[in-house]
C-alpha cells in the first residue's frame, strides 16, 4: 500500500494519473460526438438518443459519478502539478522560445484547462440541470443555440477544447512510455487530427441549430 501513495504522491505517479484520466476523457469525448450527432437525424433521432440514455437507469448514474471522480481526479492533480511547477521556477525564462516541441497546446494546458472547467459548469448549467418537464431534450438544445451569445460561447470553448486536447493526447502517450522516434510523429499526428475532429465535431453542432432555428 505503502508503494501505491509513494507512487501517486511522486511528480511521475501524478502525470500517470494525467495521463489515464486523460485517455478517459479523450474516450467521452468522443463517445459524446458520436451521440450528439444523431442531432443531424433530426428531433426524433436525437430525443431518442437522449432517451436511451436515461432509459440506462443506475448504469447512467454510475457512468456520471466515475466520469465526476475522474474529472476531479484530472483537475486537482493537474492543479497540483501546475503549482509544483511554479514552486520550482517561479521566475520566468528571458527568452521563450517555442524550441523543444514547445505548442500553443503544451505552452497554455493550465490556462485552457480552467477555461474548459468554466465552461462545463455553463454547459451543465444550461442542459444536464435544467427543468426537463413538459419539454424535450431537443427542445431545450434548439432554445438555447437560438441565442447567438451561447453559440458563440460555445464555438470558443471548442476551440479552447481542441487546443487542449492537441496537446494532452500525445503528452498522455509520452507519459506512459510510448515517446519513441519512431511512433511519436505518429501519434502526434493522430492527437492533432483527433483535436481538430473534436473541435470542428462540437463546434459546427450550434452553428446547425442556429441556422435551423
Amino acid at each position: 500500500m505503502n508503494w501505491i501513495t509513494g507512487t501517486l504522491g511522486s511528480s511521475i505517479g501524478k502525470k500517470l494519473m494525467m495521463a489515464v484520466t486523460g485517455f478517459s476523457f479523450c474516450g467521452f469525448l468522443a463517445a459524446h460526438l458520436a451521440g450528439n450527432l444523431t442531432i443531424y437525424g433530426g428531433k426524433d433521432a436525437f430525443n431518442g438518443y437522449a432517451e436511451h440514455l436515461h432509459a440506462l437507469g443506475p448504469l447512467l448514474n454510475v457512468a456520471e459519478l466515475g466520469l465526476l471522480t475522474l474529472f476531479l481526479i484530472h483537475v486537482i492533480t493537474g492543479l497540483i502539478l501546475f503549482l509544483q511547477n511554479l514552486k520550482a521556477r517561479p521566475v520566468r525564462y528571458a527568452v521563450n522560445k517555442t524550441a523543444g516541441g514547445r505548442t500553443l497546446g503544451s505552452a497554455t494546458m493550465p490556462y485552457t484547462g480552467v477555461l474548459i472547467l468554466a465552461f462545463i459548469v455553463f454547459h451543465l448549467l444550461n442542459f444536464h440541470f435544467v427543468d426537463k418537464t413538459d419539454t424535450t431534450i431537443f427542445n431545450i438544445v434548439s432554445e438555447a443555440f437560438s441565442n447567438t451569445g451561447y453559440v458563440v460561447i460555445y464555438i470558443l470553448a471548442m476551440v479552447v477544447a481542441a487546443v487542449h486536447v492537441s496537446h494532452g493526447f500525445w503528452s498522455a502517450f509520452q507519459t506512459v512510455g510510448a515517446n519513441h522516434p519512431k511512433y511519436m510523429p505518429a501519434i502526434r499526428a493522430v492527437g492533432i487530427a483527433f483535436a481538430v475532429a473534436i473541435g470542428i465535431g462540437f463546434g459546427f453542432l450550434p452553428i446547425y441549430i442556429f441556422l435551423l432555428a
